[in-house]
């Protein structure tokens, strides 16, 4: 598991481009105008030539009440919150029976929670195509993210929310 904190130094603000190839580099780049130019066309679309291949890119921008953050994975680990402390009190009161479950519970862990530190942030997503634009049936990447962002929004929304934009359950 992962707990995001703010970084020690100021996130900076990213393009994140979902890019149709595969590149053998993690890193930052120097990308110069020369390597990648972007550039919206009049009906909106983006054109940009990677390679001297030509793509064409959609936005998609981050709902409202959502976050992009690129993120650093850390080495550190996130302090365990010790629960026995706070159910002390009530062992006087348990049953036989609660008392064999907190035994079998006794010898399971905690996860351990990685800390990652969020270096930058989004508020769109440009996922491009070879030379024609990327369709929502289609491309795994637009498909993938406009579900996640769908299920995310089911998840989190109360249930007089989900009632009122969804099919009712009789």
């Amino acid at each position: 598991m992962l707990a995001i904190q703010q970084s020690d130094t100021k996130s900076t603000k990213c393009a994140l481009n979902i890019i149709p190839c595969r590149l053998d580099h993690d890193g930052s780049v120097n990308a110069t105008k020369r390597y990648w130019n972007p550039e919206v066309e009049t009906d909106g679309t983006n054109t940009a030539y990677f390679r001297g291949r030509k793509l064409k890119g959609k936005n998609l921008k981050i709902p409202d009440g959502y976050r992009g953050s690129v993120l650093n994975i850390t080495d550190k680990v996130a302090p365990q919150i010790n629960s026995e402390k706070n159910n002390s009190s009530n062992d006087n009161e348990e049953d036989e029976d609660e008392d064999e479950d907190e035994d079998e519970d006794e010898d399971e862990k905690p996860a351990e929670v990685k800390l990652a530190e969020e270096v930058g942030s989004f508020d769109e997503i440009t996922i491009w195509s070879h030379e024609s634009m990327p369709l929502e049936t289609d491309d795994p990447y637009l498909k993938g993210v406009q579900e996640w962002m769908a299920f995310a929004k089911a998840m989190h929304c109360s249930d007089e929310e989900n009632s009122s934009t969804g099919p009712r359950s009789s």
